[in-house]
């Protein structure tokens, strides 16, 4: 029986990587003069935390100065995010739980105050009973801590719950808390999220292969 629906945020909830993107590119620039690809953005940046990714990314920085640079990003992407298009389908979809009494959690690695700031710009604000953001737990996603968290405040079992992902390590953190995992192929191809995990791969949530999984899963 189906209890429990598990949402990352960034691409899955909206479509915001090429803000993401955007705004890394202006950041780099403006520190070092450096340049960011498409391609080194999908494989090295979209869904990793904060913390590993601006050590790695300023390898010469210190921890202070990391938090400062990912402030400065994270303040670009919401100056140009003021509002934001949920992806075709999730309204429907959260509705559908709505009525059900399915519980619903975001569970993201983007911070906290992006977290608010990307709900409220979809007028999504007061949809789900918890906000999970990876700053606030011991380990980020790839780990499955920020899963396992979540059904715990769910009080709902994996084989209960269906999660939603686009990005390689949500999935990997979400199938490793045992979570059958759908991805959204936003930002990742069907053969990588399907490689990483994925049970089942949609467009968006008017796709019927979910719908139909819903229903089994009902």
């Amino acid at each position: 029986m189906l209890t429990a629906l598990l949402f990352d945020l960034d691409g899955t909830l909206t479509d915001t990587d090429t803000l993401h993107l955007q705004a890394f590119r202006q950041l780099l620039r403006e520190h070092d003069g450096r340049e960011l690809s498409q391609a080194q953005f999908d494989a090295q940046v979209s869904g990793r935390a904060n913390g590993e990714l601006f050590a790695e990314l300023f390898a010469g920085a210190s921890a202070e100065q990391c938090q400062v640079l990912a402030d400065r990003k994270e303040a670009l992407f919401r100056d140009m995010s003021p509002s934001l298009e949920p992806m075709p389908g999730l309204v429907r979809l959260l509705e559908h739980a709505r009525a059900r009494d399915i519980g619903m959690c975001v569970v993201t690695n983007a911070p906290r105050l992006n977290a608010e700031h990307m709900l409220n710009a979809m007028g999504l604000g007061q949809r789900f009973e918890h906000v999970l953001v990876a700053e606030e737990l011991a380990r980020p996603k790839p780990d499955p801590l920020p899963y396992l968290t979540g059904l715990q405040r769910l009080g709902a079992e994996a084989d209960q719950a269906l999660a939603f992902e686009d990005s390689l390590p949500g999935v990997a953190a979400a199938s490793g808390a045992g979570i059958f995992t759908v991805g959204v192929a936003t930002t990742q191809t069907p053969e990588r999220l399907l490689a990483a995990g994925a049970g089942l791969v949609i467009d968006d949530f008017n796709d019927p292969a979910l719908w139909a999984l819903i229903e089994r899963r009902a």
